[in-house]
């Protein structure tokens, strides 16, 4: 026997018990306990030279799906605080937070919404750029980006 669910939401998250009876061995009773997260992040690092265009994936690991149909918004970790960049509605223009500009840099969003930077500056080092993609109310998608510049 299996259960099937769809539709998950964080709401469905507790403990689920199959009981059924069996001849001649009586009552059988497993316990399950299943949590749902409302949020799953993957962490990266992404290594550059200075001066270079840096571009950050939005999620690495997606490709299959078609990031233009959910929304998105990028983030940068500012001294423990998260800014965002850039913000992104189906079917619309990207909306550029601060002027799009970042220390001198430009910030544009590339091709599969990936966040390009340009050109990459040693202030870049060291800072974490995160992704959200909102494929539900209860079910957003993250990926964060260590960045480290190198110079030659």
């Amino acid at each position: 026997w299996m259960l099937h669910l769809e539709n998950i939401t964080v709401s469905l998250t507790g403990q689920y018990e199959c009981t059924f009876a069996t001849y001649p061995y009586g009552t059988k009773a497993t316990k399950i306990q299943l949590t749902v997260k409302a949020e799953e992040e993957r962490h990266y690092l992404k290594k550059v030279w200075l001066k270079q265009t840096l571009e950050i994936p939005c999620l690495e690991d997606e490709t299959s799906e078609n990031l233009s149909i959910y929304p998105l918004k990028w983030l940068v970790d500012e001294n423990g605080r998260k800014e965002e960049l850039v913000t992104k509605e189906p079917f619309c223009p990207a909306v550029y937070r601060n002027s799009s500009m970042l220390y001198g840099q430009k910030v544009l969003l590339g091709l599969n919404n990936a966040l390009k930077i340009f050109p990459t500056k040693i202030t870049a080092d060291g800072r974490v750029f995160s992704c959200h993609v909102l494929y539900h109310p209860e079910r957003v998608q993250k990926s964060s980006t260590t960045v480290r510049v190198f110079g030659k």
